[in-house]
């Protein structure tokens, strides 16, 4: 696709995998702060991007426009030593000014008040980003504005230190606004108090194998990087003090999250806010720069560079240079209600490893292959209950969801909670899960007097595995809409085993009313994809997959189809199929030589090897006896 701004030449010599280069991400940085500032007001304190408002209003969103920018600004300007060829710096600082004079006011420039998150909580989210961004550029801005400006800009950020924020990742905007007024010589016991805060729950939220649950749920997605790791590391780092705890914990976390990228630069799409799009990186980018990372600097900028490139050359950018509310181009399902013309600016994140100089290893070391161009790879996440699944041969990686959820804590089983992007059994990086009024994909509903269950909180059993195989295993209490919420005693046990492109699906449904009927949907692909999405019966359904459509599609394709089965069941039964998602086609009919199902245990037998994967069900072990 052509961008509606110039780059340089590829360079394929020092990055043969994406022909990106630092200069490349300086000219990106340069031509979105170009297109996003022609929709400033007079005084620059808001950039009113065009577009559909977020449920926070307009004025809210021009903040955002302003703060988010304000970001991708900050990294370009510091990581070039105060070079600031475009005088970003000067727009922002007369921002700040005008922003600052009368804040709360309705009128042209003026900031909207911080205040609670359920009042008018999304200028808290700003105010990390204007705080963060004033810190990296301090040498040339703050210290450049007039003192009354500095006072009312403290002020301001002030609000975010005295209102309650959501009970997530929110606590670090604070702890971030503090961070920043101790830097510059502002420091007092309120600061202090809300930092100490942020850590302490930060602690409470640390569950291992590098992953932060976003809050006191299970909800672990993309807000691990471009938030729950990138603020408290960020902090040290600018602080010089590089805290050792939060460091290791990034540095676990890349050795997973390094798996999260195809081979083509797509992220993994599941979790909420996915219009950050390359936002995604920044996790990589910051292990590169701070030095917290188990990668090599060829396989950082391989990464950063190949998601940054990946939207660039699909569509994320709108003709006249904005990035859109959507995946690749608009796409209403991706989005929550917070999301407006602005939120894609959090994409700015990724601009972090612009703190990397130009003599850096990120940059001088030439690109060496991802993790997913290397070799077949299973990981599974005991901690966060998730299991990747990686192959070379077409660059795809799946990620099996058996631990997160985002159902908060006072909430219980409910269909209202139902979320596409939270609830499938599995997702990728090939495909987006279907919207709902569509037929979900990747999913195992009980259907009971016609309606069909959707799977909100999700119990974790497990995983484990190694050796080229893994698992991971959940269980569920099936809810339902426009009826009866629930079964009592319903409950469906759902095991996945990975191994080479195979997916082996094991549910085994619990105190199901008789004559009930279980289905099981895979991937969601679109006909003019280069994509097949599997399905075989191997145990428990009537016959092999129909094709149902899903005519709102993904935010990869605008129409999908998704392959279903359909089986009895009642009391206890089991159901075990074989998925796969490739970009040839699988032979799933001929992987398995066997399948033995008792009231004790599932045996599968694969056909290359006579492997036998085992699943004991009291309690739950899951083997590979080869």
């Amino acid at each position: 696709m052509t961008l509606p701004f110039q780059l340089l030449p590829e360079d394929r010599e020092s990055s043969p995998y994406t022909g990106y280069t630092r200069a490349h991400w300086e000219a990106v940085a340069d031509g979105l702060l170009a297109a996003a500032w022609r929709w400033s007001t007079p005084g620059s304190a808001l950039l009113d991007l065009p577009g559909r408002p977020s449920r926070s209003g307009v004025r809210s969103d021009g903040l955002e426009g302003y703060a988010r920018t304000f970001l991708a600004a900050a990294f370009r300007v510091a990581g070039a030593g105060g070079a600031d060829p475009h005088g970003w710096l000067d727009r922002y600082a007369s921002g700040v000014t005008a922003g600052t004079r009368t804040p709360g006011r309705d009128d042209t420039e003026s900031w909207p008040l911080i205040l609670d998150h359920h009042v008018q909580g999304q200028p808290m989210v700003e105010s990390a980003s204007i705080a963060l961004g004033l810190r990296l550029t301090a040498p040339w801005l703050w210290k450049n504005l007039d003192a009354d400006v500095q006072d009312r800009a403290e002020e301001w950020l002030r609000g975010a230190l005295r209102h309650t924020p959501a009970p997530n990742n929110w606590y670090l905007f604070p702890y971030t606004v503090a961070g920043f007024l101790e830097s510059v010589g502002r420091a007092d016991a309120e600061t202090a108090a809300v930092r100490q805060r942020a850590r302490e729950l930060l602690e409470g939220w640390y569950v291992g194998d590098g992953w932060y649950t976003d809050g006191d749920a299970r909800a672990f997605d993309h807000y691990n990087g471009w938030a729950l790791h990138l603020y408290p590391v960020l902090d040290a780092h600018l602080a010089g003090t590089d805290d050792a705890v939060y460091g290791a914990r990034l540095r676990e976390h890349l050795d997973a999250f390094s798996l999260f990228f195809a081979a083509n630069g797509a992220p993994l799409h599941y979790g909420r806010s996915l219009t950050y799009r390359f936002a995604a990186s920044a996790a990589v980018g910051l292990g590169a720069v701070t030095g917290h990372t188990p990668l090599t600097p060829g396989t950082s900028r391989r990464l950063i560079s190949g998601s940054l490139r990946h939207f660039l050359d699909r569509g994320a950018l709108t003709e006249d240079g904005l990035l859109s509310l959507g995946w690749y181009g608009p796409h209403e399902a991706t989005l929550q209600t917070y999301s407006g013309p602005s939120s894609p600016y959090w994409a700015s994140k990724a601009f972090v490893a612009l703190l990397a100089p130009p003599n850096h290893p990120l940059w001088t070391d030439p690109e060496e292959p991802a993790p997913v161009e290397t070799a077949d790879r299973v990981l599974a996440l005991p901690a966060p209950g998730l299991l990747l699944q990686s192959t070379r041969a077409d660059g795809i990686v799946r990620l099996h969801n058996h631990g997160t959820d985002h159902v908060r804590p006072h909430e219980g089983d409910s269909a209202d909670a139902d979320d596409p992007h939270y609830g499938r059994l599995a997702y990728s990086t090939h495909t987006g899960p279907t919207a709902k009024g569509n037929t979900a994909d990747n999913h195992l509903s009980v259907e009971v007097g016609g309606r069909g269950s959707v799977r909100c909180r999700v119990r974790p059993l497990g995983a484990g595995g190694g050796g080229g195989w893994g698992w991971a295993a959940s269980w569920h209490r099936p809810v339902y809409a426009g009826g009866p919420p629930m079964v009592p005693g319903l409950r469906v046990e759902s095991v996945t085993v990975a191994r080479g492109p195979y997916e082996l699906r094991i549910h085994r449904v619990l105190g199901a009313p008789a004559n009930s009927r279980a289905t099981q949907t895979g991937w969601a692909t679109g006909p003019d994809e280069p994509l097949v999405s599997a399905l075989h019966a191997l145990h428990g359904w009537d016959e092999e997959p129909t094709s149902i459509r899903a005519p709102q599609g993904t935010a990869c394709t605008r129409w999908a189809q998704v392959p279903r089965l359909t089986g009895r069941t009642g009391g206890t039964t089991v159901h075990v199929s074989l998925a796969a998602l490739a970009t040839e086609p699988v032979a799933l009919r001929e992987a398995v030589s066997g399948v033995e199902v008792s009231d004790s245990r599932v045996e599968v037998t694969w056909a290359r090897d006579g492997a036998r994967t085992r699943v004991e069900w009291e309690p739950l072990r899951v083997s590979l006896v080869e």
